[in-house]
């Protein structure tokens, strides 16, 4: 369920650098980066396949047909669209993606997950959401994790009001 977010105040936005609400921001990307670069280090030692490259396995095993826009793509794994074409070019070489021609736009181009790619992306998952239940889920009470999704629905109602608009319509 979404909180409804208050407007900040003037005051509110005026941040120093000894404002104390700094260290919470600081944790917050402490932990980001520290669970992103675990979750990659698991990847790829077991898997030999980076995190960026199994969240686009991911994204592109759920979409129509296996298959999306580049540009599409790149929304959805946060990169820019240049990142995204190294990460598609990587995985295309290891036969786990190929690219085709967008069939409604001859100037587009679509990635399309082949059955070597949903295979790899299978193998992952079980090392993929065992990382996520041990860094995770087992550190959190079930209390801290409510309170924690209505943090990330106020973040993401503000920061992004048409997918939070998404959300509440397939909740």
């Amino acid at each position: 369920m979404m909180a409804a977010m208050a407007p900040a105040s003037p005051a509110d936005r005026t941040i120093t650098a000894r404002d104390p609400r700094l260290a919470t921001w600081r944790n917050f990307l402490v932990v980001h980066a520290r669970l992103q670069r675990i979750l990659d280090q698991e990847l790829r030692g077991e898997h030999d396949i980076s995190l960026a490259e199994y969240d686009a396995l991911v994204v592109l095993a759920g979409a129509p047909n296996h298959r999306l826009r580049m540009h599409q793509l790149a929304d959805q794994v946060l990169l820019s669209r240049s990142g995204v074409t190294r990460l598609i070019d990587r995985l295309v070489a290891d036969g786990s993606v190929e690219r085709d021609h967008c069939s409604t736009d001859a100037r587009g181009a679509e990635a399309v997950l082949t059955r070597a790619g949903l295979s790899r992306l299978r193998d992952a998952s079980g090392t993929h959401l065992r990382g996520i239940a041990q860094h995770f889920f087992e550190l959190v009470s079930a209390e801290q994790l409510t309170a924690l999704d209505d943090v990330l629905d106020s973040l993401i109602a503000g920061l992004d009001p048409a997918r939070a608009q998404e959300d509440r319509r397939t909740a």
